[in-house]
């Protein structure tokens, strides 16, 4: 990436990832330019891949989601791939890591029910061992390092 991140684009950074749905105006109040020159670097940080996209954070337990698992996955000998395209088809997976140490995946599966977690992991079961744990709370959400 031969595009150079400035203290204006972080700043606009900092403030998108705090509310993207805030307008150009206010944005660009917020970080000292005029609004064009504000969509401009806005632009170019969605052209070069800086800004990936946008998106809304959603409570998962109005949705009735009211567990979280943290799943360590581990493929048995010559499962890998197999068990790599099953993570990926699980709804109910909302996010995977693919990692190193003795286990290839950590998942994060939301559900509604203890039975429903005790499905979805006997689908895997077959493919690979699996160590879960269910999640109290998270203290830290998902968040951007400094910029």
């Amino acid at each position: 990436m031969d595009y150079v991140i400035d203290d204006i684009d972080r700043a606009i950074l900092a403030s998108l990832a705090q509310d993207a749905r805030q307008s150009l105006k206010v944005l660009s109040a917020r970080v000292g330019l005029t609004s064009p020159s504000t969509a401009e670097r806005v632009k170019r940080l969605e052209e070069r891949g800086v800004i990936e996209g946008y998106g809304a954070r959603v409570n998962l337990a109005a949705l009735d989601y009211r567990l979280q698992a943290l799943v360590r996955v581990r493929p048995l000998p010559g499962m890998l791939q197999k068990v790599d395209k099953l993570i990926q088809a699980l709804p109910e997976c909302i996010e995977s890591d693919k990692v190193t140490g003795e286990d290839c995946f950590v998942m994060r599966l939301v559900v509604r029910s203890i039975e429903q977690l005790d499905a979805l992991l006997d689908t895997i079961s077959e493919y690979a061992q699996c160590n879960t744990s269910i999640v109290k709370s998270s203290p830290v959400k998902r968040r951007l390092p400094p910029i």
